[in-house]
């Protein structure tokens, strides 16, 4: 077994840097797919193209991204809540004053850029952290893995009733006779599901020409989605997806996972194990999805292995990227990324800025008028330029 020492501060500090730009970067893999076409994220076949090339980017996104660069940025933040709170002089005031400032922030960036956001969220779920910074790591370990075993209960309960909804809903429509009362709340409901889960054409392009309009009907149109989200209660298992990753993120960061301390084996058996674990799991689920064509009640179903797969996936790009950083390989993209994740907040405000202009109606208007593998131009053309333009010293 090879053992490699305790790396220096500065190294420590590289190393956390260079996992939050990648999953920074790594984000923008998914956001894409709702700065530029509507319905389209989970189910392919709504927009954006569904066959061909449009098809193998959903499953390679499905496989590798989704949910995973979410799941590493949101352990990164649990990471640095501990991080932050174990500096000399930290004080609770200081904690809470920066978080408070980061959720107004999250506000208007969630109602004037791009409303699937995480600083308001993450501020939200920070505000709870505080007193669990002295907590030891296998508890944090614990209530983090617990928690996701919570969400699959979530998600398993949506599916049962998901399944009722639709029964229910496709039996009234296949009355022809007077409705009765249940019968028209049960058609109401699936046509309220169908609307976002499987919308007709006309309904994805009444969605295009509304983002595709004006500044004030572009805000108006990402006020009603920002308005349901932010409203769910404190509770709400979508925050619980942030809060178990954050728990699991001060749990690793407390055990040196984070900051490189631990063996080269160690994170090479983290990286091979995650990915057999992660990429089995993903790639079923995305064969799932596809051989059943997206249905609603199957997409749902699949969730249910959802934080297990994304997790090891995330795990095994962490371990990557450490080896990356302990064996100094690639040290022109890892000090690249070691930029970009100091500057997080900035170059994460930048990809709204700039999608938010390409696709709105008041920039260049481009929303729903690209496929979804064309998306990715977007993508490479701003990590081009954060990467070499933003950051001209390690460029």
């Amino acid at each position: 077994m090879q053992t490699v020492g305790p790396v220096r501060s500065d190294e420590r500090i590289s190393s956390l840097d260079v996992i939050r730009g990648f999953a920074l970067l790594g984000i923008l893999l998914m956001n894409i797919v709702g700065f530029g076409l509507a319905y389209a994220y989970d189910d392919p076949t709504n927009a954006g193209g569904a066959t061909g090339l449009n098809l193998w980017t959903w499953v390679t996104m499905h496989i590798l991204a989704e949910g995973k660069m979410r799941c590493l940025f949101s352990m990164v933040f649990g990471a640095g809540v501990v991080l932050l709170t174990s500096r000399p002089n930290a004080a609770a005031d200081v904690y809470y004053r920066r978080n408070l400032w980061l959720m107004a922030a999250g506000v208007l960036h969630a109602f004037l850029l791009w409303q699937g956001e995480v600083l308001y969220p993450y501020a939200l779920c920070a505000l709870a952290l505080y007193p669990f910074r002295v907590m030891e790591a296998k508890w944090l370990a614990w209530i983090g893995v617990g928690m996701m075993v919570i969400i699959a209960g979530f998600n398993l309960g949506s599916a049962l009733e998901m399944k009722k909804t639709i029964e229910e809903g496709k039996a009234a429509l296949a009355v022809t006779g007077k409705l009765t009362e249940e019968q028209e709340e049960a058609k109401k409901k699936w046509e309220e599901v169908r609307k976002h889960a499987k919308p007709t054409p006309e309904e994805v392009e009444k969605t295009n020409k509304r983002w595709q309009g004006g500044i004030v009907d572009v805000v108006k149109v990402r006020a009603e989605s920002v308005w349901r989200w932010h409203s769910m209660a404190y509770y709400h298992y979508y925050n619980l997806d942030l809060f178990s990753m954050m728990f699991l993120g001060m749990a690793l960061f407390k055990w040196g996972v984070f900051s490189g301390t631990r063996s080269l084996r160690f994170y090479g058996v983290m990286a091979g194990v995650g990915y057999l674990i992660g990429l089995s799991l993903n790639s079923f689920t995305a064969y799932t999805r596809v051989v059943n064509h997206f249905d609603i009640v199957v997409n749902i179903y699949t969730t249910l292995t959802y934080d297990v797969g994304r997790l090891s996936i995330a795990l095994a790009h962490v371990a990557v990227l450490i080896l990356f950083v302990k064996g100094r390989v690639m040290r022109w993209l890892t000090g690249s990324l070691g930029a970009i994740g100091q500057m997080a907040l900035t170059n994460y405000l930048t990809h709204s800025v700039v999608c938010s202009t390409i696709f709105c109606g008041y920039g260049f208007g481009l929303f729903g008028k690209l496929q979804r593998y064309e998306l990715y131009y977007v993508v490479a053309g701003l990590w081009t330029f954060q990467m070499i333009i933003l950051n001209p010293a390690v460029g």
